[in-house]
């Protein structure tokens, strides 16, 4: 080859390199002058880092949307032999990719019930691993407690078995929520209680997947094998996963339950269970259940000497757990104190009380003094709890998921940084 001949080769390749540098380019900008053009015809496009705008999902990244957007059921299926529990699997209607999730997670729905005036919000924790085409959420029917009667049945949920069949279409919002289980390799304890089992589903499925070496433990807790929602996925993972440990404890064993086929413990989940059977390691537990056995499992786990970083806690209804221990964002009760007492008044009831610095929130303060306040998720996330501050200042456990409009506070997650009025 001549030195010409190679100068020419040389040129050549030079050539080639800009000649695809500038296609590149080309279709980059093509690929934006697309995208703007849409959103200038109104439609929804999935933006760069894979959020929806506002309108109609023409698909793109997987990522967070914004507002409700609609989901078909495309099935429904029973997870408990009473049928008290149902699982329903939802699908995008404009066909659009799904938001991922941490496994955890819930789903907050906008429900039209017959003779409710306005939508009603509530937060259902999704029951599957992420990474699917569908979302799953498993919902119990609640019923008017047996002691007492003559309190309302849940509104949502009989609204979910009783109304919501394949094919209707909900309005959903994005996934949230900070109660979550991050994948690694540190052992983990699941306790679940009834239906608290959802969210723990969830991170069993997506760790034993992800983090097949990963020590797991569930305790879960329930009547007898005629309410046990899943009983047996538990157990084919039980058998499948040998890092998997299910143990399930029965209150009210019926007379065909089997110890040591259909459960392993008689009565209910407790540490005491927990300390005779776990080995002496560094655990992470995350907690879900009604609010008797948070109450109980949760101050047990911290009299126990397990590290405040260790406990995670999710709560449904208004289920107040006592903490002494446990940190929080804002001011320490200790600060609080030395600042001197802070006054909570609650306009539209005509209260005005002193802040009790051992509330997590300004919800469970309101609930403890008789203030109803509507509330969803507890967790800042579906923004039920919205409330306007008619005067004062509020600080913020952790930054919530849901955005409050100017000049109002999600009581669930906030605390009084001085004196404060709200409207509630």
């Amino acid at each position: 080859m001549t030195t010409l001949e190679l100068l020419l080769y040389i040129l050549l390749g030079a050539l080639v390199q800009v000649a695809i540098a500038a296609f590149v380019v080309l279709v980059r900008r093509w690929r934006d002058y697309l995208f703007m053009k849409k959103r200038m015809a109104g439609l929804e496009v999935a933006t760069p880092d894979g959020s929806y705008s506002e309108g109609e999902a023409t698909g793109g990244v997987a990522g967070p949307w914004r507002g409700a957007r609609a989901f078909r059921v495309a099935k429904r299926e029973a997870e408990s032999p009473d049928g008290a529990i149902c699982s329903f699997y939802l699908e995008a209607e404009d066909g659009g990719p799904l938001a991922s999730f941490k496994p955890g997670q819930f789903l907050t729905f906008d429900l039209d019930i017959d003779g409710v005036a306005k939508p009603v919000t509530r937060c259902y924790s999704l029951s599957d691993a992420p990474g699917g085409e569908r979302y799953r959420v498993s919902i119990k029917r609640v019923t008017a407690p047996s002691d007492q009667p003559d309190m309302p049945p849940g509104l949502s949920s009989n609204h979910f078995h009783g109304h919501v069949h394949e094919g209707d279409v909900l309005k959903v919002k994005a996934p949230s929520g900070h109660f979550y289980l991050e994948r690694g390799t540190s052992p983990v304890v699941l306790v679940a209680g009834g239906i608290g089992i959802t969210p723990m589903i969830s991170m069993l499925n997506d760790t034993l997947v992800h983090d097949p070496g990963r020590e797991v433990w569930l305790f879960y807790g329930v009547g007898n094998s005629h309410e046990q929602a899943m009983k047996d996925h538990l157990e084919c993972l039980a058998v499948r996963y040998p890092n998997f440990n299910l143990h399930v404890c029965y209150s009210r064993p019926l007379p065909g339950d089997e110890l040591g086929r259909d459960y392993q413990h008689a009565g209910r989940v407790g540490v005491g269970l927990m300390r005779q059977t776990l080995s002496f390691q560094v655990y992470d537990f995350y907690i879900c259940g009604p609010r008797a056995m948070m109450e109980t499992v949760v101050p047990a786990l911290d009299d126990w000497g397990v590290p405040d970083q260790h406990i995670h806690y999710e709560a449904f209804g208004p289920a107040s757990i006592s903490r002494p221990k446990r940190q929080k964002a804002g001011p320490t009760q200790e600060q609080e104190q030395e600042q001197g007492p802070i006054n909570v008044t609650f306009g539209t009831s005509g209260k005005t009380l002193v802040w009790d610095p051992s509330c997590d929130s300004l919800l469970e303060f309101a609930e403890q003094n008789g203030v109803e306040i509507e509330s969803g998720c507890r967790a800042g996330g579906c923004g039920t709890c919205q409330t306007t501050i008619a005067n004062g200042e509020v600080s913020y456990n952790h930054s919530p998921d849901f955005d409050p409009e100017p000049g109002t506070c999600l009581v669930c997650v906030a605390r009084p940084k001085r004196d404060v009025t709200l409207e509630a």
